[in-house]
């Protein structure tokens, strides 16, 4: 990405610096700052001392920088700094700051910063994959966001522990352009999305044969979160359903989050909401069939062979097609294994969608559970769009992009 000079022009940036080995990118991070036309503050907690110089992030950001909540001479006023601000962005954001802020501790100047801020609070997280997929981090990322705080989704790559996984801080560039975009970049014409309403299906369904067992499949909803996160940065406003997923939700205050299980579940959240969406992508891995009955206790082995009867689900983009009133967008998708694209467009079709886009497993890189994707577009008009295997964020933007280009130019 390339930054443009005074892109934040006159915005204030208060910058929270906790404990973490992400913390060397904050020197970058402040340096675009400034290059960008903010006016930055800075604020560490005692231990982000450890891990970057308080001289450094003084000089780059063109003020001093704060740890102390009072010393011998002066007395910090949280109160002020935390109204000063136009955005309070804490990155990175540690494992153990995430806690007192999810609890409400108090114990450091940027705590009491934090409690007391009345501008939005945004927060990129930086941990070790263990402890970004630990439950309690779950319950505390999912706190933060009740609370109308905003979190810059993790980054998978190569960590401080050796390792390769989830849990690297957002880099400088893309903080950046995520605080831009979702809190200055106010005018229709560049979120041409705002006030649209949007409904976005993601994961899988599982469907019960009895307490213990499912019928399920392999999709992780990476790529309909994906999505869901594109479009909120594109002003609109998402009801995301759900499926049984095992990713942590990081969804700002634009995504109306509805978990469900079953396709039935899904079905019905979708008839609830569709009616007044101005645009829907169904991107879940939903059930064709679910079991005629669902056993009340655990099926244990008896036989050499047990016959299971099922029956078709609801089918939900037909549905949706059937139901599409002038001026709504509905989006589907289709993963193919032979015939990829005689099925895709088969199913523009009979769907009544707009647009549907194809992914197939046999490309590799492509399909359930990894973090990439390649896929096609098809326009009910008969055009294709066509993408190169890619991140799945970078493959949510060309399908927003492509919508917007299409629809909402």
């Amino acid at each position: 990405m390339v930054l443009l000079k005074g892109m934040l022009k006159g915005k204030k940036i208060l910058l929270g610096i906790t404990g973490s080995i992400a913390a060397y990118k904050s020197v970058y991070l402040v340096r675009l700052l400034v290059k960008a036309g903010a006016e930055v503050k800075v604020i560490m907690t005692p231990s982000g001392k450890d891990f970057v110089s308080p001289l450094t992030l003084s000089t780059l950001s063109r003020n001093p920088v704060l740890v102390d909540l009072f010393d011998e001479q002066s007395w910090s006023n949280h109160v002020m700094l935390g109204r000063w601000a136009d955005i309070m962005l804490i990155a990175p954001l540690s494992c153990n700051t995430l806690a007192k802020m999810a609890n409400g501790n108090c114990d450091n100047l940027l705590l009491a910063v934090y409690l007391s801020a009345t501008c939005p609070v945004v927060v990129a997280p930086a941990m070790d994959e263990d402890m970004w997929l630990h439950s309690a981090t779950k319950s505390n990322i999912e706190k933060l966001v009740s609370f109308g705080n905003t979190v810059i989704p993790v980054e998978k790559g190569d960590l401080a522990s050796g390792l390769h996984g989830e849990g690297r801080m957002s880099e400088p560039e893309n903080i950046i352009e995520f605080i831009n975009t979702n809190f200055f970049l106010t005018t229709p014409q560049k979120r041409p999305l705002k006030n649209k309403k949007v409904l976005v299906t993601a994961g899988p369904t599982y469907e019960p044969l009895d307490p213990v067992r499912f019928i399920g499949n392999h999709s992780s909803g990476k790529m309909g979160l994906a999505i869901a996160n594109e479009l909120s940065m594109h002003g609109a406003d998402v009801t995301l359903v759900l499926g049984p997923t095992q990713i942590p939700i990081t969804n700002n205050n634009n995504i109306h989050l509805i978990n469900v299980t079953t396709a039935e579940e899904m079905y019905n959240a979708c008839m609830e909401h569709y009616k007044k969406s101005d645009l829907a992508i169904m991107a879940a891995a939903v059930a064709d069939y679910t079991p005629l009955k669902k056993e009340e206790k655990k099926i244990k082995k008896k036989d050499k062979s047990l016959n299971i009867e099922l029956v078709k689900t609801k089918d939900i983009l037909k549905t949706l097609g059937e139901k599409k009133k002038k001026g709504q967008v509905l989006v589907g998708f289709a993963l193919e294994t032979f015939n990829e694209e005689q099925f895709a467009k088969e199913k523009l079709q009979t769907k009544n969608a707009d647009l549907i886009i194809l992914n197939s497993l046999n490309d590799k890189g492509a399909g359930f559970g990894v973090d990439t994707n390649k896929i096609t577009i098809f326009e009910k008009n008969g055009e294709e769009f066509k993408f190169e295997t890619q991140s799945k964020d970078l493959v949510a933007k060309d399908i927003v992009d492509t919508i917007i280009k299409l629809y909402y130019a």
